[in-house]
């Protein structure tokens, strides 16, 4: 039973992981013609059905909506939103095998707030791990004439913020299920785009610089031919999203969490696919130190709840 519990979370983090980098490949595709909250609440309707379809047909039904947990739920829905806009701006301006490098400091983060907040015990060579992350992530920013570029500053923003909307839902999971946790982000989204679209849909905040036009860009009525990618972005994170918590209600964490690496070599393949774009040898000595950081501090913490069960 162990056994198969251990296999299937390798296999949903895996298979939710790569689920989601179609999520990133489409919305850096959107990012040039619509505005990012345009873009968050389609998907969010689209991601909104699949996780009311999953519960209506799931043991407990809507019953599990009911929470005792509201505000917390408020704080994770704030956190999520702030991780995906900062994220997905920072993407719209850079590569994409590159924003999900610097987006894979959030292991390394998870480190440190997990020692701020949950006062747990890291030794030095987590540590050690966590300062090599980091210099992978100065590397990614890429610093020229004392100026650090500023979308790799809001991905970095992103993965922190990921990391502790992780340890929020670890908190929850006792009481909340992945279905009622994804159900609340969604209609976070939901209500806050459409007051965003209500705000700034009419385009009068529009830019014309890079960084910002994603996000104040009027909104344009989607042709028939981008109803399909709207299509996978909700998709996919309704799908990858509950494939990655079940795997972290199936198997130990430690096991499964590695496996979510899987994204990296996925942004690079859909970056050379769709984009043309391949890491330069910059890129590539800091997407190895920040995995390589990652992979060794997940593999600490497997070898430390080994070594505590024994």
């Amino acid at each position: 039973m162990a056994r198969n519990q251990a296999l299937t979370g390798i296999l949903f983090a895996a298979g939710g992981t790569i689920i989601f980098s179609v999520n990133d490949v489409a919305i850096k595709f959107l990012s040039g013609g619509y505005a990012l909250h345009q873009v968050m609440l389609i998907r969010a309707f689209v991601a909104m059905a699949f996780i009311l379809c999953f519960i209506g047909f799931s043991g407990t039904g809507f019953r599990q909506l009911v929470t005792a947990r509201p505000r917390t739920h408020l704080l994770r829905v704030a956190i999520v939103m702030v991780s995906n806009v900062t994220f997905f701006i920072g993407l719209a301006a850079m590569p994409l095998a590159d924003a999900v490098a610097v987006a894979f400091v959030s292991p390394i983060a998870v480190t440190v707030l997990s020692v701020v907040f949950l006062h747990e015990t890291v030794g030095p060579r987590r540590w050690m791990a966590v300062i090599l992350g980091m210099v992978g992530v100065i590397i990614m920013l890429r610093p020229g004439a004392g100026v650090i570029q500023p979308a790799a500053v809001l991905v970095l923003i992103s993965a922190i913020l990921y990391a502790a909307g992780n340890l929020l839902a670890r908190q929850m999971g006792a009481t909340e299920s992945a279905m009622t946790l994804g159900f609340y982000v969604q209609a976070g989204f939901i209500l806050v785009s459409a007051a965003m679209g209500l705000w700034a849909g009419d385009g009068h905040l529009a830019t014309d610089d890079q960084l910002w036009a994603f996000l104040f860009r009027p909104w344009i009525w989607p042709p028939m031919a981008d109803w399909p990618i709207f299509l996978a972005t909700g998709l996919a994170v309704g799908i990858g999203g509950m494939m990655v918590t079940q795997a972290y209600r199936t198997a130990e964490a430690g096991l499964v969490a590695p496996f979510e690496y899987v994204g990296m070599p996925a942004a690079i393949i859909w970056g050379a696919l769709v984009f043309g774009t391949f890491p330069d040898l910059t890129a590539w000595v800091g997407i190895a130190l920040i995995c390589g950081s990652g992979l060794y501090t997940l593999w600490r913490e497997t070898a430390r709840r080994k070594g505590d069960a024994a």
